[in-house]
């Protein structure tokens, strides 16, 4: 799932090196934090949360094909 996350930034920001996806599993559920640059969280998020809102509904089908949970929280970064 973090792979899932990481492919789909990397394939939208201009700096692709910025990424940086961090997991936090416990039991069957798991957070995930998406950062990137200042420079590219419009792209990620997208207009209304359209693109964070997609990468979700993509990340909760695959964590539910191995009969996990998962979240997607996009971090503002440093």
């Amino acid at each position: 799932m973090k792979d899932l996350i990481e492919y789909i930034a990397r394939s939208l920001v201009d700096d692709p090196s910025q990424v940086e996806v961090l997991c936090d599993r416990g039991g069957s559920k798991t957070r995930i934090e998406l950062r990137v640059a200042k420079e590219d969280m419009g792209r990620v998020i997208g207009k209304g949360g359209r693109v964070a809102n997609s990468m979700r509904v993509l990340l909760r089908v695959a964590s539910a094909r191995e009969g996990k949970q998962a979240t997607l929280d996009v971090v503002e970064p440093r």
